[in-house]
């Protein structure tokens, strides 16, 4: 090692390095771990008409199932984000996959709706930590000009997770109908959990992963102080020797904060752009589901009175619309370091916006004639919501925040975006009947507009620069130079 590469902190010798094989399996298990939320979010609405008919569910019921999860994980957001921070990445994984196989084996075997509700709301809990969890873990941890493709890359299996969903929707109806062509009971009582058991089996090949990739962040240790165990988890994932002192990597460069700073002068600009705009795109997000029964009941052949059938023609729509959803993603990995975080989450949005008002004009065409309309503006906004925002949020909530409040700060503005994703589920269809389809497609609109010029105030650039840079420049500080120099000590443990 030469005397220039011994001063040289983590971040740079990070930065200067290739991506290794560490960093490879810390992005699959991050991967892994949001394709399971995919799934596990979308399988329960194939798995619900069966489910509702097994266990005489109400209406009341019905929408508890559906919810449950959501509500989970913004709980999760919220609490394991900033207990992350404290316990680290790693043992918080273990929980996180442990908590996912129990309770998702508890969907499996539950007996009646309560019983269901309760695991369903444990599962997303650990979805909900999945997010500040998986966004921490490569953010910090891949070289910056990697960032952008690998946090993105990961956040597509999201979708991927939805669209496997979607085909074991598809293969399990399929079984049910080969064995049991002349009753429909035997799919009602056993189909949904023969789906909601291939999450189970998912989540055990993600713990099966887990335990063969037992790394800590190495910024973790060192916004703790940790040297000696920053240096051993450094050289593992760089796979070359790294000594780590605090002569390299100096205690204040990465400084240890509590979660309250999130709401500092010098932090609350960081803050707000990263829960603003995603809180509205999800209210914009969970509002346009309900054109999804339009479109979908249009391919399921909405007069067919065969109770199997109808629901395989949903789950083949279904799977037709996540491949514009995987599109928007693979849109998003392309271009992000080229186009920039801000440039594309404001084009996303913008786009998200075009699509409504597609939507909206097509409220005015004949029934049966408007469906072609109503495809265009539904695959619009869904290949630009996971181009732009759907991607961006994500992937800005793990870089706008230092080390030591990284999960925090992703989890909160996870946690305020799942707020806007109830939001979107309970009062938007109340909205749809008191104000007509064409008035409330333009509000969502609007609300697009809004997310787009919020990302433009608060915007905090962060394409092409160190995690370190990123917090540290001043023309990004929301506080003055006086502010800024008193800060660290109003922080300090």
């Amino acid at each position: 090692m030469t005397a220039a590469e011994s001063l040289a902190s983590f971040e740079q010798r990070l930065d200067a390095s290739d991506r290794t094989r560490m960093m490879w399996f810390l992005w699959a298990l991050s991967a892994g771990l949001i394709a399971l939320d995919g799934f596990d979010f979308f399988i329960i609405g194939i798995a619900l008409p069966f489910l509702r008919r097994d266990f005489s569910l109400s209406t009341v019921e019905v929408g508890s199932v559906a919810v449950a999860a959501i509500a989970g994980s913004l709980i999760g957001s919220l609490t394991l984000g900033a207990i992350t921070d404290q316990v680290g990445r790693q043992r918080m994984l273990i929980v996180d996959v442990a908590l996912f196989v129990v309770a998702t084996a508890g969907t499996v075997l539950a007996w009646n709706a309560v019983s269901m509700i309760a695991f369903r709301f444990l599962v997303g809990i650990a979805i909900g930590a999945d997010y500040p969890i998986s966004v921490a873990y490569v953010t910090e941890n891949v070289p910056s000009r990697f960032r952008g493709r690998m946090v993105i890359g990961a956040f597509t299996f999201q979708a991927v997770g939805a669209l496997l969903g979607a085909l074991t929707g598809i293969v399990v109806i399929q079984l049910f109908q080969r064995f049991y062509p002349d009753s429909v009971q035997p799919a009602i009582q056993y189909a949904w959990r023969w789906m909601l058991g291939v999450g189970l089996v998912l989540a055990i090949a993600v713990g099966i992963l887990r335990s063969n990739f037992l790394l800590e962040s190495p910024r973790y240790y060192i916004a703790r102080g940790e040297y000696a165990e920053a240096s051993k988890a450094a050289t593992e994932l760089l796979e070359e020797p790294i000594t780590i002192t605090a002569e390299t990597d100096p205690p204040e460069r990465e400084p240890r904060l509590p979660y309250t700073a999130l709401f500092s002068a010098r932090y609350r600009r960081n803050t707000l752009f990263a829960a603003l705009p995603w809180f509205l795109q999800d209210i914009a997000t969970y509002g346009i589901g309900i054109f999804t029964p339009a479109i979908i009941g249009v391919l399921a052949f909405a007069q067919e009175s065969n109770f199997m059938i109808r629901e395989m023609a949903s789950v083949r729509g279904s799977a037709i619309v996540d491949l514009f959803l995987i599109g928007g993603f693979l849109i998003a990995v392309l271009v992000i370091d080229r186009v920039g975080r801000i440039r594309l989450q404001i084009i996303g949005f913008a786009g998200m916006a075009l699509g409504l008002v597609i939507l909206a004009a097509s409220s005015f065409l004949p029934n049966g004639s408007n469906i072609v309309v109503v495809f265009i503006g539904f695959f619009i906004f869904n290949l630009m919501m996971n181009a732009g925002p759907n991607s961006t949020t994500f992937l800005l909530s793990g870089e706008v925040f230092p080390t030591s409040i990284r999960a925090s700060g992703a989890g909160f503005a996870a946690a305020f975006a799942k707020v806007g994703a109830v939001l979107g589920t309970f009062a938007l269809p109340v909205l749809q009947r008191s104000l007509g389809t064409f008035p409330l497609m333009l509000m969502l609109a609007l609300v697009c507009v809004l997310a787009a010029g919020l990302t433009y105030v608060f915007r905090i650039e962060t394409t092409g620069r160190s995690l370190e840079a990123v917090y540290t420049d001043d023309e990004h500080s929301s506080c003055d130079a006086t502010t800024r120099r008193q800060f660290p000590g109003d922080l300090a443990n």
